[in-house]
């Protein structure tokens, strides 16, 4: 993790732009592509939503306040707002224009791709002629809003009431090096593989003045993922989540987007609660009445529930959108019990090979001990492993070095077979010495190891108990302890203890599904071994042997003290 958050390194306004920099701004504003800019438009419905949400609305002096728009595309969020200005200068002014001094300081909107920001201006242009401005009035006062560049470089003045948009989804790798290096120098939330909308929030909350909202739709998974550690605790100083709406199974865009969206609002107000919400449909009358309830707090009956909660923004740790009962198990399980690792259980993920259908098969030409049982999802998927008959080629010998293949002519014929699509591969540019290596060092000694096996990807805990029967694939994650039992790590692990961890920190995907990835099994809380008595080590174990979920819930239940509410938030039965 970065050092804690200071603020940006440099002032916009005065530091000079590189010409490589330059160049790669200035590529992405005319040549570009959709992908590479992150365009994604918003549904109309979703846009008057958002803009209900942060308080932009026509009953408001917006004349007297500033919006900032800050990536206004094809202007979704930007003429919406535009309406809504004019409908209050029309009522403030007993339908008269309002003067166009009172007007140039209440729009601020940028954009990076010219025919976009050409096509935008123009239809602004032309709303105010129709609104019976003067084509002057109406050009002097675009040019005052609109500004084209980059957001996280054009110099700003002042703070705003409110801001709001879709910020741009663009992934590190398709920025130019010179580019992202700017970047990082100004932002200190862009961490680990953080994509581009993370400093576009930064940048963005810095911006509102103390009495500001700020209202995007945007992807929800640095709330809970690694590289969101350093924007949460950037929130976390200064800020509050006051609304979170989960669109993730919502048609919010235009066109279909792989993305897992949700409408965030952020204050200065330090209250600490936050109002949250999932998937109303979108229609103009729910989502009026609901942007009423979760603004101001006032039930309107949207007939969409809607949940308080405290406590979220919690420094740099993930958000936990949990009922109270349910995290404050969570808080007591934390203060009472040491994590997985730390009790003497290891998390591992299997091999990845940069290239499976040179390493793996049923069948290969080469000597007998290269050659590993390999395991994946498939092999598990009713409970117990039934193994497939797939192989693993094994290039490493038993101490993790790549074997010599002068020592092994079939194994050596076989990849110089394939040697050209092995040396493509990233990792063997980098060490081409090292050419037929897998990504992941292979350990043959994990393959005769009892062991559980958790895919990745469930919509609820699969453990799975190996004697030693394979090497796990990649899309399987393993636990393996030379403490605990593994029959009643099992128990642990399926019971919805488990469950609670895996809800509280993984990131959801389409249809519901839980990440159960190594960085969300190492926050499971659990006894260390000794501590556990040898009648519930017995029961554990038997409940694991039977794959009885519901005795596993009850031994665990035992195992960690959960008293009847507890049990009830969990959604288990108690022994």
């Amino acid at each position: 993790m970065p050092q804690p958050l200071s603020g940006n390194l440099f002032d916009l306004c005065t530091e000079p732009v590189s010409s490589e920099v330059r160049r790669a701004v200035e590529w992405i504003g005319t040549a570009g592509s959709a992908e590479s800019r992150g365009a994604v438009f918003t549904r109309p419905e979703v846009v008057e939503f958002i803009l209900d949400l942060i308080g932009y609305t026509e009953d408001q002096p917006l004349f007297e306040r500033k919006i900032l728009e800050p990536s206004f595309g094809h202007g979704d969020f930007l003429l919406a707002a535009l309406k809504r200005l004019l409908a209050s200068c029309r009522s403030y002014f007993s339908k008269e224009l309002a003067p166009v001094e009172r007007l140039a300081d209440a729009v601020v909107a940028v954009e990076l791709h010219a025919d976009s920001f050409a096509k935008t201006l123009e239809q602004i242009a032309g709303i105010l002629v129709d609104e019976g401005y003067s084509a002057s009035d109406a050009d002097l006062l675009v040019s005052q809003w609109l500004h084209q560049g980059d957001f996280l470089l054009t110099p700003l003045k002042g703070r705003f009431d409110y801001v709001v948009g879709n910020p741009p989804y663009v992934r590190q790798e398709l920025l130019a090096s010179a580019l992202l290096v700017r970047y990082r120098q100004l932002y200190r939330t862009i961490y680990d593989r953080a994509d581009l909308y993370v400093p576009f929030i930064e940048r963005s909350l810095g911006l509102l003045n103390q009495a500001g909202h700020l209202g995007f739709i945007c992807s929800d998974r640095w709330m809970k993922n690694r590289y969101g550690g350093p924007l949460r605790e950037f929130v976390s100083r200064d800020f509050n989540l006051d609304v979170i709406v989960d669109m993730n199974e919502t048609p919010a865009f235009h066109s279909g987007v792989s993305a897992y969206t949700a409408v965030t609002v952020f204050s200065r107000d330090r209250n600490a609660i936050t109002r949250m919400t999932s998937n109303p449909p979108v229609e103009k009358v729910v989502l009026e009445k609901l942007a009423v309830e979760l603004r101001d707090g006032i039930h309107t009956q949207s007939a969409v529930p809607v949940r308080e909660i405290h406590g979220i923004v919690n420094d740099a740790e993930p958000w936990i959108f949990e009922s109270s009962v349910r995290t404050r198990l969570l808080r007591r399980l934390e203060d009472e019990f040491p994590t997985l690792e730390k009790a003497a259980c290891k998390v591992g993920i299997g091999v990845a090979t940069g290239a499976d259908k040179v390493f793996i098969g049923k069948a290969f030409d080469v000597e007998s001990d290269r050659l590993l049982p390999l395991l994946t999802g498939k092999d598990i998927r009713s409970g117990r492993v039934e193994w497939s008959g797939k192989l693993l080629v094994n290039p490493y010998a038993d101490d993790g070095a790549l074997v010599d293949l002068r020592c092994y002519p079939r194994l050596a014929r076989y990849f110089d077979h394939h040697r050209e699509s092995l040396s493509q591969r990233h990792c063997a540019r980098k060490s081409p010495d090292n050419w037929y290596k897998t990504i992941d060092r292979v350990w043959p000694e994990l393959t005769r190891k009892p062991k559980l096996l958790i895919p990745d990807i469930k919509g609820s805990a699969h453990i799975v108990f190996d004697p030693g029967h394979g090497y796990p694939h990649h899309n399987l994650y393993y636990v393996i302890s030379d403490s605990w039992d593994l029959r009643a790590l099992q128990a642990v692990l399926l019971s919805g203890i488990s469950q609670l961890f895996i809800d509280s920190y993984s990131t959801r995907i389409r249809g519901g599904y839980l990440r159960f990835q190594a960085q969300y099994l190492r926050r499971i809380r659990m006894p260390y071994w000794r501590d556990v008595s040898e009648p519930l080590r017995d029961e554990l174990r038997a409940a694991a042997e039977a794959f009885d979920i519901q005795a596993c819930n009850v031994a665990v239940s035992r195992l960690y003290g959960l008293s009847c509410e507890e049990i009830a938030a969990l959604g288990i039965s108690g022994g």
